[in-house]
């Protein structure tokens, strides 16, 4: 899933080196910590955060064997 978000996200950002993708599972639940450059931060979210949106759908439609439910915070 990191690799997933890492692919989606590189082309959207003009310092691919400083993307970070974290993972911490809960209870019930994976969340995935994205970190991008200060400057790029507007770039993932996007106009009324519909780049993030997308984003999410496409994380969240790619889930895994586990039931487990997938978050993506944008930091």
């Amino acid at each position: 899933m990191k690799a997933l978000i890492e692919t989606i996200v590189t082309p959207l950002v003009d310092h691919p080196e400083d993307i970070v993708v974290t993972e911490a599972e809960e209870d019930s639940k994976v969340v995935y910590h994205l970190t991008v450059n200060q400057n790029d931060v507007g770039k993932v979210i996007g106009k009324n955060g519909r780049i993030a949106k997308a984003i999410r759908t496409v994380v969240y439609a790619a889930k895994t064997e586990s039931n487990n439910r997938i978050y993506l915070d944008i930091m």
